[in-house]
């Protein structure tokens, strides 16, 4: 099999996941393979240090490789992105391989360089929620979109940030290798074979907002010990100790959403466990969580998470039966 030749780019600042975390899934199926050639490049050899601290040996400076030979270019995003666009060595060798090469795909905050280099002018790209609104002040010639947690528009794979950087590179091995390579790659790193690009990078439990008062408190607590109860506003309104309309108003005012759409959330991330982790019918989890009908949560999934309940069960029970 021909080697493809797979250049990872690092900068001072680096997210250090942002490299080994790709490094690795292309390194276990050249392996299994022999199938890829990876590189480590920065704007000059020699040690780059990460943001953590960690530092890196790059054996290679931009101008020791040959844009003409690279097949995939994989830019690591991190906080030292905002200096390092500003280097033209680097955007210039970036945009030149750009051009030569087949494939170009950054990790979270990476995506900056590749606008930098000029690489994304009319391209659909997502990248860490938390860089969003940066993103799209800075390039307006980019069509943002953050919720997934990668995105193939073309040639070019954009990704969020640290572990999506995974997916982003058993995407990448799928298609240059296939299903069967990628998922014994997964199984080897005891990684899920594979999270879709469209799944959301949101969890409600981990990004929503937290209540400021104790009134709403008691109410998100109740919603959480009970995701599939009854949580009409006049429910959650008794839990307060609230009127409905003083309910809705306070509970968007400190947690951003109002009340309908905090439910569904914590209804679907309970619906996302019990799919994952349980063998029960998606009839029994959508009654169980509080969707009535396989239906309704099968249009709730797709809605927020781009995917069926069926399909999401798949992608994460496909790895479990190989551990």
């Amino acid at each position: 099999m021909d080697q493809r030749s797979i250049a990872f780019v690092l900068f001072d600042g680096f997210q250090s996941l942002d490299l080994f975390g790709p490094y690795e899934v292309f390194q276990h199926a050249h392996r299994l393979t022999g199938g890829y050639d990876c590189r480590i490049t920065a704007p000059q050899a020699g040690l780059v240090r990460s943001a953590s601290g960690l530092s890196v040996h790059a054996p290679y400076g931009v101008a020791d490789l040959d844009p003409e030979r690279i097949d995939t270019v994989v830019v690591a995003g991190g906080d030292g992105v905002d200096e390092a666009r500003h280097d033209p060595a680097l955007t210039e060798w970036i945009a030149a391989t750009g051009v030569s090469a087949r494939r170009v795909a950054s990790v979270c905050s990476g995506v900056f360089l590749l606008a930098a280099a000029g690489l994304l002018e009319g391209r659909k790209v997502t990248t860490h929620w938390a860089r969003e609104q940066q993103l799209m002040r800075e390039h307006p010639e980019v069509v943002v979109d953050c919720d997934p947690i990668f995105l193939r528009d073309g040639r070019v794979w954009t990704s969020a940030g640290v572990t999506a950087g995974m997916d982003l590179a058993l995407a990448l091995v799928e298609d240059d290798l296939g299903r069967e390579v990628a998922h014994a790659t997964a199984q080897e790193m005891v990684l899920f074979l594979r999270r879709p690009g469209t799944q959301s990078q949101f969890s409600v439990p981990l990004w929503s907002a937290q209540p400021a008062t104790d009134p709403i408190r008691a109410v998100v607590s109740a919603i959480h010990a009970d995701p599939g109860a009854r949580h009409g506003v006049a429910e959650l309104a008794s839990h307060a100790g609230l009127s409905p309309r003083h309910l809705q108003r306070r509970f968007a005012a400190e947690l951003g959403v109002g009340p309908a759409a905090y439910v569904e959330g914590v209804r679907i991330e309970a619906a996302k466990r019990a799919l994952a982790e349980s063998e029960h019918p998606v009839e029994t989890i959508a009654r169980r969580y509080g969707f009535g009908t396989a239906e309704t949560l099968r249009r709730a999934f797709h809605r927020h998470l781009g995917v069926a309940p069926s399909d999401y069960r798949d992608r994460f029970r496909s790895t479990r039966e190989y551990m």
